[in-house]
């Protein structure tokens, strides 16, 4: 007999513990990605009953799921997945994070009055499969979001941990999936998680509710549209961060939206509201005072005074200076001293620390020219940052953009702009960008043919206009699988067909 909806919430509701009874629990899981077969695997582990409905799935996947004791019903155009759901009957629902939420499915989920997760609520009910031997309790969890940023900041968060001898993991968005880390057997003390919009519109209040030591929400620009409907939406996804936070919910001075998120979250009481920004900081601040950057926050007397952490000077020294890239360093440092780690163990983590590859890496420097791979600006608002680190600039920008104009960007950061490249199949909102906002500029469009002469057309139309002290930069503001895998695809197309013409 299939439960009624009632009987299975209430089962469900108890469920907030890897020991728990989840036994014959019927679940289907929507996707067969990364995410998705973590789920899966993690679901079997427990004793579930799984079904797996995916609209495609990779052999090897699929002949692990089998391995394990799931099922797989392929449904690419719709028609196979309502019929194996109504059969299956399921407890509950476990949505990959790319699922929009008008997804067929999903409204036949709420229909029939079944549960829907993401992965990171079930990552937190089974959180304490492992546990630190010196407390007996699960890893406390750091939540990292925002428009940009976040992949970096989860980077240096995890950087201080480590340099402070702490076990830490890097999970989440950044592409390692949070329920593979829970259940290493080797433990951790702290995982630094980074979710998506995507991820956070699945967290919802209940006895499965997510519970960070810390939070932030880096900025907020419009962003995934197409997915979210508006901007509003977007927004109120990205707010969930802050739900729930124990200790520090750390937020951008300088994008208000943020503060308005810790103001509205409902967090434990005694949590506190640290904000940090490139000025100078106040009380519970992190910021800047004449080149030093400063934690005013995790101190006793700070009325009087502040921790050093490192200079602008070393961080520009280390490749680390431009001004989003601080902003982040000050987020992770706000999160890291929450956690305790000492402002010399930052200044060191600091100190070692290099970006990942494609954000604004250094590709070449030729004849006064920098060429520069910022291919993970894959929106208007990580572009804008990019494009205001630098004062003259030769700018490759196109791609898939979302649904986003960039139209008060192109106003903003004109005086800045030697000439534009323009890529991408759909180019016309750029082009049109331009016209309304910047007709003086020169436009160079790259016809979009086969994806190996792209960036060498690239490179040989940006050497013939820029001159000495411009950097080129490639700072998409728009995602890459228009014409390439994905942005690191980009950048390293970019990075080769420089290296090739410079050579």
């Amino acid at each position: 007999m299939v439960p009624q909806p009632d009987q299975a919430a209430h089962r469900l509701d108890g469920l907030t513990s890897w020991r728990a009874d989840w036994a014959g629990l019927r679940v289907v899981v929507l996707g067969l990605g990364m995410t998705g077969f973590s789920v899966a695997d993690t679901l079997v582990e427990l004793g579930c009953e799984v079904l797996v409905i995916a609209d495609r799935a990779t052999p090897e996947r699929t002949r692990l799921l089998e391995v394990i004791g799931g099922s797989l019903v392929l449904d690419p155009d719709g028609a196979t997945g309502p019929d194996a759901f109504e059969d299956f009957g399921p407890d509950l629902v476990v949505v990959s994070p790319g699922y929009h939420p008008d997804h067929p499915l999903l409204a036949l989920a709420v229909d029939r009055g079944v549960a829907i997760w993401g992965d990171i609520e079930l990552a937190w009910r089974v959180r304490d499969k492992v546990v630190r031997e010196q407390t007996g309790e699960p890893a406390e969890w750091v939540l990292v979001t925002g428009t940009n940023g976040k992949t970096t900041t989860v980077g240096l968060t995890v950087a201080m941990l480590r340099a402070d001898g702490r076990r830490a993991a890097a999970c989440g968005n950044i592409g390692i999936p949070v329920l593979d880390v829970v259940r290493d057997p080797s433990g951790f003390d702290v995982l630094v998680v980074e979710l998506s919009s995507y991820q956070l519109h699945w967290m919802e209040p209940g006895p499965g509710r997510v519970a960070p030591w810390a939070s932030v929400c880096l900025n907020i620009a419009d962003d995934h549209l197409d997915w979210h409907g508006s901007a509003d939406a977007y927004a109120a996804a990205k707010a969930k961060v802050y739900e729930g936070t124990k200790v520090a919910c750390v937020y951008n001075i300088s994008d208000p939206a943020t503060m308005r998120m810790v103001e509205d979250a409902d967090v434990v009481d005694g949590a506190r509201a640290i904000g940090f920004s490139l000025g100078p900081p106040g009380r519970s601040e992190f910021g800047i005072v004449d080149g030093i950057l400063c934690d005013r926050a995790f101190l006793e007397d700070r009325m009087n005074t502040a921790f050093e952490l490192t200079t602008v000077h070393e961080l520009r020294d280390a490749g680390l200076g431009a001004p989003h890239v601080v902003a982040n360093i000050l987020a992770a440092s706000a999160l890291a001293r929450s956690l305790d780690v000492a402002p010399l163990v930052i200044r060191d983590a600091l100190a070692a620390f290099s970006l990942d590859p494609h954000r604004i890496e250094l590709v070449a420097e030729r004849d006064g020219i920098r060429w520069i791979d910022d291919s993970k600006a894959t929106n208007a608002h990580a572009a804008d940052a990019s494009l205001g680190a630098f004062p003259s600039v030769v700018w490759v920008v196109g791609g898939l953009l979302k649904g986003v104009d960039i139209g008060a960007m192109v106003a903003a950061r004109k005086e800045r702009l030697r000439a534009a490249i323009v890529i991408g199949v759909d180019r016309a909102p750029v082009l049109e960008a331009f016209a309304r906002h910047a007709p003086d500029v020169p436009l160079l469009e790259v016809e979009a043919g086969q994806t190996e002469s792209i960036m060498p057309t690239v490179a040989r139309l940006a050497a013939g206009v820029a001159q000495t002290g411009d950097v080129v930069l490639l700072a998409p503001a728009a995602a890459s699988m228009d014409q390439f895998t994905d942005y690191g695809d980009r950048g390293s197309r970019f990075a080769a067909a420089v290296r090739d013409l410079l050579a």
